[in-house]
C-alpha cells in the first residue's frame, strides 16, 4: 500500500509538470525525482509561475509523504528491537526464579524430543541451544533458553546450575558432552547429570567425567526396534504405560517422604490397591536394590519410592495421599 501511493505521488507530479508545462516524460520525470528526492539540482527548464505552484505543492505532499514513510518504517524497526529486549528481559528474569529445574544442553532432534516429554511433568526446564537460528524455534516451542556455549561457566551459573535439579548433556559430539559434564560437576558436585554418548569408549569416559548416567539413543532405539519386531503387545503394552497419552493406564513413581501415613505399613495393610486400584510393580528403599514385584508383607519404608501402575485419575490421588 505505501509502495501504490509513493508511485501515485510520483506519477502525479510527472503528468503534472506535463500537463502545466509541457514538458517530455523524461525531463517532467526527472523534474519529479529531483523534488521529490530534495537533492537540489537544477531544474531542465525554467518552470512557469503554475509549476512553481505546482512544485510546491509537490514538495509538501511528496516530501512529507516520504519523510512520514521513513519514519514509520523506523519506528518499526526501533519498535521489533524494544519488543525483542523487552521479552529477553522478562525471559531472564523467569530463569533467575528457576529452582530444582532441569537443563538440557542441546536442542536437536533428541533434546527437542526430552524437552517435550519433560514437559508434560513440569515448565521448569532450561534449553541451552548453541545455534542462534534455533532461536525461532524455541520462542514458538514456548520454552525458557540461552544461547551459547553450554560449556561457558559464565552462562552455565546464569542457567541456575547451582540450583538445578538435573542436567542432560545432549550436544551434537561426545567431546563436547564430556567437557560439558567435567565443567558442571565442578560448579555442582550434587546434581544429576545424563549425558548422551555414541559409543561405550565414551560411556566410560562421561561416567569418570562425572556423569551419573549415560544413554546411547543408538542402542535404545535398536532396543525398542527388537522389542516391537519380536513382542509387539508387550512394546504396545509399554508405549501406552508410558507415552502418557493416554488415561488408560500410566506407569509412575511416588515417593514416600518422611513422616508419610504409610510409612512402616505392609503393602497388604497399606490399601493401596482397594482405595486407589494401583499396582505395586517395584520398591526401591533407601539404599537397597529395586525390589521388583514384591511380597505382600514388603514394608514401605521412609524415603522408598513406588513405581505403581494405574489410571492417571487414581495415581494423582495416590501421590497426594502418600504425601501426608
Amino acid at each position: 500500500m505505501a509502495l501504490a501511493i509513493a508511485a501515485v505521488i510520483y506519477l502525479g507530479g510527472t503528468f503534472g509538470y506535463m500537463a502545466l508545462e509541457e514538458w517530455s516524460f523524461l525531463d517532467a520525470a526527472y523534474m519529479t525525482a529531483i523534488t521529490l528526492s530534495t537533492v537540489g539540482f537544477l531544474e531542465v527548464h525554467e518552470p512557469t509561475a503554475a509549476g512553481r505552484v505546482f512544485t510546491i505543492f509537490l514538495i509538501f505532499i511528496g516530501v512529507g509523504y516520504f519523510l512520514y514513510l521513513a519514519g514509520v518504517v523506523i519506528g518499526s524497526v526501533v519498535e521489533g528491537e524494544m519488543k525483542t529486549l523487552l521479552r529477553r528481559q522478562r525471559l531472564d528474569n523467569k530463569i533467575k526464579k528457576l529452582k530444582d529445574h532441569y537443563i538440557v544442553c542441546g536442542y536437536g532432534r533428541i533434546g527437542r524430543v526430552l524437552c517435550n516429554f519433560i514437559r508434560e511433568d513440569t515448565s521448569d526446564i532450561l534449553v541451552i541451544e548453541k545455534d542462534e537460528e534455533m532461536t525461532p524455534t524455541l520462542e514458538r516451542d514456548n520454552i525458557h533458553y540461552l544461547i551459547g556455549d553450554a560449556s561457558d561457566e559464565e552462562l552455565l551459573e546464569k542457567a541456575g546450575i547451582g540450583k538445578a535439579k538435573a542436567l542432560v548433556a545432549a550436544l551434537a559430539t561426545d567431546t563436547a558432552n564430556v567437557f560439558l559434564v567435567l565443567t558442571v560437576r565442578q560448579l555442582n558436585p550434587d546434581i544429576y547429570i545424563m549425558a548422551r554418548a555414541s559409543s561405550p569408549q565414551v560411556r566410560k569416559k562421561l561416567i569418570v567425567a562425572g556423569a551419573n548416567r549415560v544413554e546411547s539413543p543408538y542402542d535404545t532405539g535398536a532396543v525398542s526396534m527388537g522389542l516391537k519386531l519380536l513382542r509387539p503387545n508387550v512394546s504396545n503394552f509399554l508405549d501406552a504405560a508410558l507415552s502418557r497419552q493416554s488415561d488408560a493406564i500410566q506407569i509412575e513413581e511416588a515417593f514416600a517422604p518422611e513422616g508419610s501415613g504409610y510409612i512402616g505399613k505392609t503393602l497388604k495393610d497399606s490399601g493401596i490397591r482397594q482405595d486407589f486400584n494401583l499396582i505395586i510393580i517395584a520398591i526401591k528403599n533407601t539404599g537397597d536394590a529395586m525390589d521388583f514385584a514384591p511380597h505382600f508383607e514388603t514394608k514401605i519404608q521412609s524415603g522408598a519410592t513406588l513405581i505403581v501402575m494405574g489410571k492417571t485419575e487414581d495415581l494423582g490421588r495416590f501421590r497426594s495421599a502418600l504425601a501426608k
